[in-house]
């Protein structure tokens, strides 16, 4: 018989975690496998999204809920007994976003009981470290977005002098993550050995990447759930506290650090602190065995005062815009952001490679339903404040694309664009719209 605790009690002791972590940083917890239990995990497998793809096993969430209750209990009965030991995960090559032509990230895809623990996991460790992350972190955290972070540093830029921003590009930031030092970040508050004993045969479980299994001394798969968090934890050390900590005191004016996951800008009020900084980040990236993307990683001019004066600034890119200064209707300069160019065009060819592929395999009232979900999509991201020219752009030359290609389904054109037109007025797409206003 296993003794087991319902939900709410997991959710009190998550938020207990939360509180005394809050308090004080330093803590330490040394009694945590208790909350991997009968409601918890059950709580796990629910929330997990039964469309994502399968690992290795081949199990999906309707095949592991059959015998749902028998599987839940085995699980728990094999981590008390330490027997459980955490599946390779599957490597998956996708199109880098925004990359050069043929350029692929991995994906790392995990099995559905895999996948349930590490949900879990996810929960201890959010309630854990999510009270010491400082307010410059934005990525894969609850309650805030990308869009929060691009709204704090457009504001940012608004309200303070700025001379200099440091763009930075940390390269294969999730590949190059550590896992001898991520496992003495993570024991300075886990006391739990045997916690951090699952937490090292996860580390351990290996990547199978075409049929060879890989099992290498750093990188966190993207894709699995525990990932972001872990990412963080260590970001967290090796540059947040850096910049929080040590840069802040030591430099002559303000400096503005905004960071989502490896995405990350450093906003310096003066030239002299940047250079300062730029000088010793390298190091301090190394003592973690990260490393800068030299080509990528710039100090550029953006100066509101050169750009009154004149003076032509630079521009730099996060987070998929471009910031730039430009004027206000009233005449005055004000920091501006549009679709980053390489971004817009590697979207479009995504649009046109979809409507080639699709088209000849629905009807053109299906086809044009999703495609006019894929409109709605890029709009909810892109459609921030200053970027309605560039959201609207994309529109029309996605329309002409897929009317280009479905007149391409036969020898005989399915339509032309009069008819084409009355198509869109029986059928209207949707209408670029600013969702995510900046002031």
């Amino acid at each position: 018989m296993i003794t087991t605790e319902n939900q709410y009690d997991t959710d009190t002791k998550l938020r207990r975690i939360a509180m005394l972590s809050g308090e004080d940083p330093k803590k330490k917890f040394t009694c945590l496998m208790h909350l991997f239990n009968f409601e918890s995990l059950l709580g796990c497998y629910h929330q997990l999204d039964g469309k994502k793809a399968i690992g290795i096993d081949g199990i999906n969430k309707d095949v592991y809920g059959n015998n749902l209750n028998e599987n839940i209990n085995d699980l728990i009965n094999r981590m008390k007994r330490m027997a459980y030991i955490p599946g390779p995960v599957k490597e998956v090559l996708i199109p880098k976003e925004g990359g050069k032509p043929g350029a692929t990230r991995p994906l790392g895809i995990s099995n559905l009981e895999d996948k349930i623990v590490q949900k879990m996991m996810q929960k201890i460790l959010e309630a854990m470290y999510e009270p010491t992350f400082y307010e410059c972190s934005y990525g894969f955290r609850p309650g805030r977005g990308c869009h929060d972070a691009i709204k704090d540093l457009q504001d940012h830029l608004h309200k303070n002098n700025v001379e200099v921003v440091i763009d930075i590009d940390l390269g294969n930031f999730f590949g190059t993550i550590d896992h001898k030092l991520m496992k003495e970040i993570l024991s300075e508050k886990i006391g739990d050995p045997k916690l951090m004993r699952y937490i090292d045969r996860m580390f351990k479980a290996g990547v199978l990447s075409d049929g060879d299994l890989r099992i290498d001394e750093e990188g966190v798969p993207q894709g699995s759930i525990c990932s972001p968090v872990l990412a963080n934890v260590y970001a967290h050390y090796a540059i947040d506290e850096w910049i929080m900590k040590t840069v802040k005191p030591k430099v002559k004016g303000n400096i503005g650090f905004f960071r989502y996951a490896d995405d990350a800008v450093i906003c310096c009020e003066y030239a002299e602190d940047a250079e300062r900084i730029r000088k010793v980040l390298g190091e301090r990236l190394a003592k973690f065995k990260l490393r800068l993307n030299e080509e990528k990683t710039k100090s550029v001019r953006f100066s509101k005062r050169e750009a009154a004066n004149g003076v032509r600034q630079e521009t730099f890119d996060f987070l998929g815009f471009t910031f730039y200064w430009g004027k206000a209707r009233r005449g005055h300069y004000v920091p501006k952001l549009k679709t980053i160019k390489k971004r817009l065009k590697s979207k479009l060819k995504k649009v046109k490679e979809w409507v080639k592929r699709e088209s000849n395999r629905m009807k053109l009232s299906i086809l044009w339903k999703r495609f006019c979900a894929k409109l709605r999509g890029h709009n909810q991201y892109y459609g921030v404040s200053h970027n309605f020219e560039q959201v609207s752009l994309f529109f029309n030359e996605a329309v002409k694309i897929f009317f280009k290609w479905i007149n391409r389904r036969s020898q005989r054109k399915s339509m032309n664009w009069k008819q084409f037109k009355r198509f869109m007025e029986v059928n209207p797409k949707p209408q670029p719209m600013i969702v995510h206003r900046l002031f």
